[in-house]
């Protein structure tokens, strides 16, 4: 009994860190050489916490990340609708594909490209004008995602997995 809550309690304190995890890189935007795109950190941390803890774990703590920041008013609905989206995509990829370094490699970008054509959508705008600026950010995410991928993993696995007898 004791051994359940523990990991519950373990599993709820690693999600709520995986959120502001999400939230705080978010945060951290990068500017490319295209005028009026950037890069946001937050993407290959989101592509690397899907491989490494999950698409359950890393789907709740996306919703916990974007909620917090909707309440915060940080985030608009279209913000959220955009993290969603490349979330769900991600998530997808991940789970379908599974967790190789091709899988994460292309995961991130084609999050983007998805999330892109939602926001054209919404907006009612040609989605190149939105998928242009953030090919660089695109190129970024692919590349940081896959040795960021290998720190939490390492990391999990040093910490996470031997704590409680197991992945969760």
């Amino acid at each position: 009994m004791e051994k359940q809550l523990n990991r519950r309690l373990y599993t709820l304190v690693e999600i709520s860190l995986l959120a502001s995890f999400i939230s705080v890189t978010g945060s951290i935007k990068i500017p490319t050489l295209i005028m009026g795109s950037e890069f946001q950190m937050s993407a290959p941390v989101a592509v690397a916490i899907c491989a490494v803890f999950g698409f359950k774990r890393y789907i709740i703590a996306g919703i916990i990340s974007s909620l917090i920041l909707f309440l915060l008013g940080i985030h608009t609905l279209i913000n959220v609708e955009i993290a969603m989206v490349f979330r769900l995509t991600v998530g997808l990829i991940i789970s379908v594909f599974g967790r190789n370094v091709f899988t994460i490699f292309v995961a991130g970008p084609l999050g983007t490209f998805v999330a892109r054509l939602a926001l054209a959508f919404t907006l009612q705008v040609p989605a190149i004008m939105l998928i242009v600026p953030a090919i660089p950010g695109m190129i970024l995410t692919a590349f940081v995602s896959i040795p960021l991928t290998k720190l939490l993993e390492k990391i999990y696995t040093q910490l996470g997995v031997s704590q409680y007898g197991g992945a969760l």
